[in-house]
């Protein structure tokens, strides 16, 4: 392919967007240098001494911010801020709540919206509930055992049991109720 500017060889094809429609140059070693120093030109002179002071200060002061935040916990399951941005997970649903503000702008960015539109399953509620407890209780529990307070894990292991054989109970009637209906 030849420079659009001259008889030689185009040796750099670059591809703009101007008014949102790509745009093509074909250009060769001379001419794309000329044509590249000349879009830097267009560019604003260097930003001042105090501009640039500000924008690390406020650089440095949303790191603090972020620092401040990736310490904060979920109380029912523990996970912090920094493990969800690290995992990608949550631990358990309360962390929609107790991260909510630092949320919102995220969920907006990647989904376009801030509320579920979409099905649940009829089921969902209550065990959502007895999950969140279980694993609130399993938190307590591992934190007795640190502590060497045997008696106090014990009693949190029973109520662990008890919540985990209602779950079992409740799957198998739902189970079985959807067996019978088809």
């Amino acid at each position: 392919m030849q420079c659009q500017e001259c008889d030689k060889t185009a040796t750099f094809h670059i591809t703009e967007l101007a008014g949102g429609k790509p745009q093509e140059v074909h250009l060769c070693e001379d001419h794309a240098r000329e044509y590249l120093s000349h879009g830097q030109e267009e560019q604003p002179a260097a930003p001042t001494l105090a501009g640039v002071l500000a924008h690390q200060l406020a650089i440095g002061q949303t790191a603090e911010d972020l620092a401040r935040l990736d310490k904060r916990t979920c109380p029912m399951c523990g996970i912090s801020f920094y493990e969800f941005r690290d995992k990608g997970r949550f631990g358990c649903p309360h962390d929609y709540v107790c991260f909510a503000d630092e949320l919102e702008a995220l969920l907006a960015n990647i989904h376009g919206e801030t509320k579920h539109v979409g099905k649940c399953p009829q089921h969902s509620a209550t065990d959502s509930a007895k999950q969140t407890e279980l694993i609130r209780l399993r938190r307590e529990m591992k934190n007795a055992i640190s502590a060497e307070n045997y008696e106090r894990a014990s009693t949190l292991r029973d109520e662990i049991r008890q919540i985990e054989a209602e779950v079992g109970e409740k799957q198998k009637t739902d189970r079985a109720g959807e067996e019978g209906g088809e």
